[in-house]
């Protein structure tokens, strides 16, 4: 469908508008832009004549935004700042594609980012971008092509591919091991237990799964695995800890497993795309090489 002219801007009114939007003042946008107050004025003038809206709300010396202005200007805004980024990364890699890619935090440094140096070698024409998510979100709205997602098969608008599922254990510091005797599940609700905010109830989960019903337990909580993991090897407690990400502190003996209650989580990870970037060759490939990863680490059966 071809859009109408009158509904496609030109570059320079947008720039205008949204600096006098940010600003709250023509002259401080006209300096931001190197151009003259009346030429800023002139072109968002231009623009509320082409689109058949008042944008602002002129007074005296002063402008504030319409409510269709706020509208707008938070809509412009976000396509700036997109089309700013996609050149920013065709300017670092005008002969390969780029991959935008939302990760979970500890997932993307103990998991993904070590291995990401293979894929970087068997594709060199291809950028990698990383930024943290913590939760999904909506792929429209957002500069990202795919995104590691933990949790149910579900994102609205986006395809998932399985990636593996997630085992927990129980861990802490060889010190609190030697002060607490922990032989059976029970005596774990006599030593301090550390919690993750995004998972609050994985205590009372794992220890129903060992056969502790209707206990609540409480503790110091993290927002991260990472903090989660660093709280347990300084003694703080013990934390329930997805393996994929303490084989390394498990093998040197920073960690220990005081009770070998290995319990499979409710979720899984995969690999969230939006379904009108499937066919894009940098994901094509990234989304092969994940999975062949995942593989090599897991035994996956969904």
């Amino acid at each position: 469908m071809t859009i109408p002219r009158r509904f496609l801007p030109s570059l320079s009114l947008l720039t205008a508008f949204e600096a006098a939007a940010r600003t709250g003042s023509v002259t401080t946008a006209a300096r931001d832009l190197n151009l003259t107050q009346s030429a800023v004025s002139r072109q968002i003038q231009a623009l509320e004549r082409q689109i058949g809206v008042d944008l602002f709300i002129r007074e005296r010396q002063t402008i504030r935004l319409t409510a269709a202005g706020e509208s707008y200007a938070r809509e412009i805004s976000e396509v700036l700042r997109r089309i700013s980024t996609a050149s920013l990364n065709i300017r670092a890699n005008p002969h390969g594609g780029t991959l935008n890619l939302a990760v979970l935090p500890t997932f993307g440094a103990l998991w993904l980012t070590p291995r990401l140096g293979d894929f970087l070698e068997k594709h060199p024409g291809i950028q990698i971008n990383c930024v943290s998510r913590y939760s999904s979100f909506d792929f429209r709205l957002d500069s990202v092509d795919a995104a590691i997602h933990h949790g149910p098969a579900y994102w609205p608008g986006a395809e998932l591919t399985f990636l593996m599922k997630e085992s927990i254990i129980p861990v802490c510091s060889p010190a609190l091991l030697r002060a607490h005797e922990i032989r059976q599940p029970s005596d774990f609700l006599q030593v301090p237990l550390l919690h993750l905010t995004t998972r609050p109830d994985a205590w009372e989960r794992w220890l129903a799964h060992q056969g502790i019903d209707d206990v609540a337990v409480h503790g110091m909580l993290f927002d991260q695995f990472y903090t989660l993991t660093q709280a347990a090897m300084a003694s703080l407690g013990v934390a329930l800890i997805p393996t994929i990400f303490i084989q390394e502190h498990l093998q040197r003996g920073a960690l220990v497993a005081p009770y070998p209650g290995e319990m499979v989580s409710d979720g899984a990870y995969y690999l969230a795309t939006p379904s009108e970037r499937a066919s894009y060759p940098p994901l094509h490939l990234f989304s092969q090489w994940i999975v062949d990863q995942a593989r090599a680490d897991h035994s996956i059966e969904e």
